[in-house]
């Protein structure tokens, strides 16, 4: 059913948390796994300068976890996508386009409503744009034992 699946990432530990699902999906399914990062620029004055002032570390970071999955026994890649005209969301989409991918998954705080609006969500985003299913991976709730 799936034979390439993006991971949608910004190096965060929920980008992460959503990892060891996408592992699953690719191992069932026999699936490629593309890990494509966004690094959204900053336009006017500054010239194209990386959003994040870790950018360097993060693209390190998510270049070993492909090499990991590749010592695992995945077939995986990295893509950096980068751009200032277009968001995030956007961005992961293009790329998702690209590859030919059948699934995007992305790690997500779950919030809604207010915050969601307030703050923005790529999720959210993704949901508009993308070429393909998304599938966002929430962190862990508590449970609270009812009774």
């Amino acid at each position: 059913m799936f034979e390439t699946i993006v991971w949608a990432t910004d190096g965060s530990e929920l980008a992460d948390r959503a990892l060891p699902l996408v592992t699953e999906l690719a191992r069932v399914h026999g699936a490629k796994i593309v890990a494509v990062h966004a690094n959204e620029l900053l336009a006017g004055r500054f010239g194209g300068a990386p959003m994040l002032a870790d950018e360097d570390e993060l693209r390190v970071k998510i270049e070993q976890q492909v090499a990991d999955l590749r010592a695992e026994g995945f077939s995986a890649e990295f893509r950096l996508e980068t751009g200032g005209r277009h968001g995030v969301a956007e961005l992961i989409a293009e790329a998702a386009v690209e590859v030919e991918a059948d699934l995007i998954v992305v790690g997500t705080h779950g919030r809604g409503g207010a915050a969601s609006a307030l703050l923005g969500s790529v999720a959210k985003g993704l949901l508009h744009v993308a070429p393909c299913p998304v599938l966002t991976v929430t962190p862990a709730r508590e449970r609270v034992a009812v009774g």
